[in-house]
């Protein structure tokens, strides 16, 4: 199923009424092929003077300080519109990480003790413990972005590739995996394809066999149940599949018609007001929850109509 002009234009106009300046630049830079100038001014206002991202660049907690998980957001933003490596912005988020990364474990922590002191939904609560919780989300993926943007041999460089070696020693002993550090994963392999002759040089076991350890995984978690997907927070085939090549990596039969239901869900399954809601509740902090969630709807636009763009489910 495709999404029609007169839909995207619908979409358009939410986004223009009700989205942030980040959401709604991404939505010019992706639907409308505008310079991603606009983005980067954006993305601005969510970076500290210590080069750290913070200031509910992620809805989902609204410490202003900089934190590794809203640095990853930022991150991933900056990869999208393929940000020059030599960018300012990238280059103090490339200093933030150095200074902040735990050499010992090869992990930046995911939740910090600060987020306790702003709103935020529960599994951002920090406590003493939470890190086995996380893992190496996001911290593989923050590793993978040290190395694609950093000079070879720089300190930066060297960084990312111990902590990429501590983190597929743990993937390669994992016999299942939450799906957000399981997508870290999958975008840190993607990220470091470029690269594979020194990962096959730098870890104990070659991308094409941690790539196929990846997906092995990814198959196991996805819920292939499309009747009951959106009543619950489901791992669906698209959270993982972002290009139509990458069904290949899935060795069960079926996947294409799998990933076209999917996109079937999405396009079905906008709300009265003509967006898709979000499937989790922070049970706290009820009016800024409405805040963030307002925000997520935005990021779903954007994320939503990308993936129709990419698999050629647009009308425009």
């Amino acid at each position: 199923m495709k999404m029609n002009q007169r839909k995207l234009k619908e979409l358009q106009n939410w986004m223009f009424r009700n989205a942030r300046p980040l959401e709604l630049a991404r939505w010019r830079y992706i639907m409308k092929s505008e310079k991603k100038d606009g983005v980067l001014e954006c993305l601005k206002a969510f970076q500290n003077s210590d080069g750290g991202f913070g200031h509910g660049i992620e809805p989902d907690f609204w410490n202003p300080a900089s934190t590794p998980m809203a640095s990853w957001a930022g991150a991933q933003i900056l990869k999208e519109v393929e940000a020059d490596p030599e960018e300012e912005i990238i280059q103090n988020l490339v200093e933030y990480l150095v200074n902040t990364v735990d050499l010992k474990t090869g992990m930046w922590p995911s939740s910090v003790p600060g987020n306790n002191h702003h709103p935020h939904a529960p599994w951002w609560q920090w406590s003493d413990s939470i890190q086995k919780d996380w893992m190496f989300n996001p911290a593989v993926e923050l590793s993978a972005y040290l190395i694609h943007w950093s000079r070879k041999s720089s300190e930066a460089w060297e960084i990312g590739w111990k902590s990429m070696e501590k983190a597929i020693s743990h993937l390669m002993k994992a016999e299942s995996m939450d799906r957000h550090e399981l997508s870290n994963f999958k975008n840190a392999i993607d990220l470091l394809q470029s690269n594979a002759w020194e990962f096959n040089q730098r870890t104990t076991y070659p991308l094409e066999v941690v790539g196929k350890k990846v997906w092995e995984l990814i198959e196991d978690c996805m819920d292939r149940n499309y009747e009951k997907w959106g009543k619950d927070y489901q791992p669906l085939p698209l959270d993982f599949i972002d290009h139509p090549q990458q069904m290949k990596n899935i060795r069960f039969s079926g996947i294409e018609n799998l990933v076209e239901k999917n996109l079937t869900f999405y396009a079905t399954s906008l709300n009265a007001q003509g967006v898709w809601d979000i499937t989790w509740n922070w049970e706290r902090y009820p009016e800024e929850f409405a805040v963030a969630k307002r925000i997520w709807q935005g990021i779903l636009i954007v994320n939503r109509c990308k993936t129709f763009m990419i698999f050629g489910k647009t009308t425009l």
